[in-house]
């Protein structure tokens, strides 16, 4: 199999089912999206030291993959054919943030995506699952369909997931947890 095709060079692509779209559409934006924050989410796990972390994070990107798969078709018929997002895999986000919530201190005030380079770069994958999130949201509001419900609930709670995992970095690190602190005094700052 080819990897080039030159399908794609008038600017369009085909989803599964046959559709041909241009490629700054907005579903293509999400999908391209969701695989961007599938690729830093690798790039996490490759840099994580704690193994039972990495595995979760290589769970979590086959969800994503099968997110992807959701966004690229439209045709009903395949629709049906693609694995569907379950009740449970959002579950186990909300197990594993409530198990890392429990070994860390309570927080008091806005955290910044800072601290270590771990730790910082997991705030990054956050806020591009935030953005894929987004995408489906406006997805969402010109199509009705509970699989894309169901994935904007899984990164709703994937978001929810990276920013106590970057927490739960922070003292895995023995990092200092950098707050917010809403008054600066830049006259001090050399």
């Amino acid at each position: 199999m080819k990897i080039y095709t030159k399908t794609g060079d008038q600017g369009q692509t085909s989803l599964f089912g046959g559709d041909r779209i241009f490629k700054d559409n907005i579903r293509v934006d999400a999908y391209g999206t969701v695989d961007e924050l599938n690729s830093f989410l690798g790039h996490l796990s490759d840099i994580i030291p704690d193994e039972s972390i990495s595995v979760k994070l290589k769970a979590i990107q086959n969800i994503l993959f099968n997110i992807g798969s959701i966004l690229a078709t439209v045709d009903n018929n395949y629709k049906t054919k693609l694995p569907q997002i379950q009740d449970d895999v959002i579950e186990f986000l909300e197990h594993q943030i409530d198990a890392m919530d429990r070994v860390l201190p309570q927080m008091t005030q806005f955290v910044l995506p800072s601290g270590h380079p771990v730790v910082s770069f997991c705030h990054m994958v956050r806020t591009v699952c935030r953005r894929a999130e987004r995408n489906i949201v406006s997805i969402s509001q010109i199509e009705k369909d509970a699989q894309i419900e169901k994935s904007i609930i899984y990164l709703n709670r994937l978001s929810d997931y990276l920013f106590v995992l970057s927490r739960f970095l922070t003292q895995y690190f023995k990092a200092e947890e950098v707050t917010w602190k809403k008054d600066i005094n830049f006259i001090n700052l050399k």
